[in-house]
C-alpha cells in the first residue's frame, strides 16, 4: 500500500491539515483558526497537535505517511527551510520553521511558500497535468506566481522566485504596497487593497449603493462584499473590479514576455467574482500583447478546488521523491 502524503496549509486566517493519497485524493481534513493570536513555536506545535489527532482519528500511525508538506504564506528560504518573512502572520522573521515541526516528527518536512506549493499540487493533480512548463497564478490577499520548468518548480536563488506581487506596475501610484514600496501589482490588484480601492474609486464621483450610509466603513469592503456588489450592479464594485483585472492583465503580459510559457493557470479566492474579472483579465492581456504572441497560450481558471492550498503543500512531498 502507497503511503500518504499529509498537508499543512498555514495562512494569515486559516489553518488547515490534510492525509492526501498519492493520486490527490483527499481523505480527511481539520481546519482551525486558533493559530492567528499564538507566536511561531505554539503555531509549530499545533500543527503537530493536529496531525498527530488526524493520524489517531484515522487509525494510523506516522510510518503511514510518506512525509508532511507545509506551504506557509510568505518569503521562504526553500534550502534552509525558514520564513524569511510574511505579512499574513504575526512574528516568523528568519524563523526556522522546518526544523522546529520536524522536531516532531520522524518523517521527512518539507516547506515552501503558499503559490509554489498551489503550483505543484496543480502540477501533479489538476489542469497541470501533461505539461512540462507552465505557470501558476494565486489571486487572493496577495497575488504570486509559482513558475514549473521541465517538471520542477523554479525557486531562484534564496528561494523566492515568483513574488510577482511585488513588481511595480504603477511607479506614480499612490497605492502602497505592505513591502513599502508603491504601485506594486499586489497593492493595486490584490484583495488587501480592496478598501483603499473601492474608497478612491467612490471619491472620483463613481456610484456605490454602499457608501451612500454615513456610517459606512470602507474597511469593510471585502472579496464577499465585491461579489454581492457585482450581483447588485453596483457602479463602484465593477469600476473595482475592472480596474483590478486590468492590472493583473498586465502582470500576465509581464510573465509571458519573461517565461514565454504554453499555459497559465489561475487561482485564489478572488476568481470567485466571476467572469466579469476573468474576461477582462484576459482582454487586457491579448489587447497588449498583439502580434508578438506567436504560439497560443493557454490561460485558464485552475480547478483543483478549495483544497488546492492543501493538496499543493502534500504534493511537495512528491516533488522531493
Amino acid at each position: 500500500m502507497e503511503k500518504l502524503l499529509c498537508g499543512v496549509d498555514l495562512g494569515g486566517t486559516k489553518l488547515a491539515v490534510g492525509l492526501v493519497d498519492q493520486e490527490g485524493g483527499m481523505l480527511d481534513k481539520a481546519v482551525t483558526y486558533d493559530h492567528v493570536d499564538k507566536d511561531e513555536d505554539s503555531v509549530v506545535k499545533l500543527i503537530a497537535e493536529s496531525i498527530r489527532t488526524m493520524l489517531i482519528n484515522n487509525h494510523l500511525t506516522e510510518s503511514a505517511l510518506e512525509g508532511i508538506g507545509v506551504g506557509v504564506a510568505g518569503h521562504i528560504n526553500y534550502r534552509k527551510g525558514m520564513v524569511i518573512t510574511t505579512s499574513n502572520l504575526r512574528g516568523f522573521r528568519n524563523y526556522p520553521f522546518r526544523e522546529k515541526l520536524q522536531a516532531y516528527f520522524d518523517v521527512p518536512v518539507v516547506m515552501d511558500n503558499d503559490a509554489n506549493a498551489q503550483t505543484y499540487g496543480t502540477f501533479r493533480f489538476g489542469a497541470g497535468r501533461g505539461y512540462n512548463d507552465m505557470i501558476f497564478m494565486t489571486l487572493s490577499t496577495g497575488i504570486g506566481i509559482g513558475i514549473i520548468i521541465d517538471g520542477k518548480l523554479y525557486r531562484g536563488f534564496t528561494g523566492t522566485a515568483g513574488e510577482l506581487g511585488h513588481t511595480i506596475v504603477e511607479p506614480g501610484s499612490s497605492m502602497r504596497c505592505t513591502c513599502g514600496n508603491y504601485g506594486c501589482l499586489m497593492a493595486l490588484a490584490g484583495g488587501i487593497a480592496l478598501p483603499e480601492l473601492y474608497e478612491k474609486t467612490v471619491k472620483k464621483g463613481i456610484k456605490s449603493t454602499y457608501a451612500v450610509r454615513k456610517d459606512f466603513d470602507y474597511q469593510s469592503v471585502d472579496g464577499k462584499i465585491l461579489k454581492e456588489g457585482l450581483k447588485k450592479g453596483d457602479p463602484a464594485t465593477v469600476a473595482v473590479v475592472k480596474e483590478m483585472a486590468r492590472y493583473t492583465g498586465i502582470g500576465i503580459y509581464n510573465i509571458f514576455q519573461i517565461f514565454n510559457p504554453p499555459l497559465i493557470l489561475l487561482g485564489g479566492g478572488l476568481l470567485e467574482l466571476g467572469d466579469l474579472y476573468f474576461n477582462e483579465i484576459r482582454k487586457t492581456f491579448y489587447d497588449l500583447v498583439k502580434e508578438m504572441l506567436f504560439d497560443p497560450i493557454e490561460i485558464k481558471i485552475s480547478r483543483l478546488g478549495p483544497d488546492s492550498g492543501l493538496l499543493g503543500a502534500a504534493a511537495l512531498i512528491l516533488e522531493r521523491s
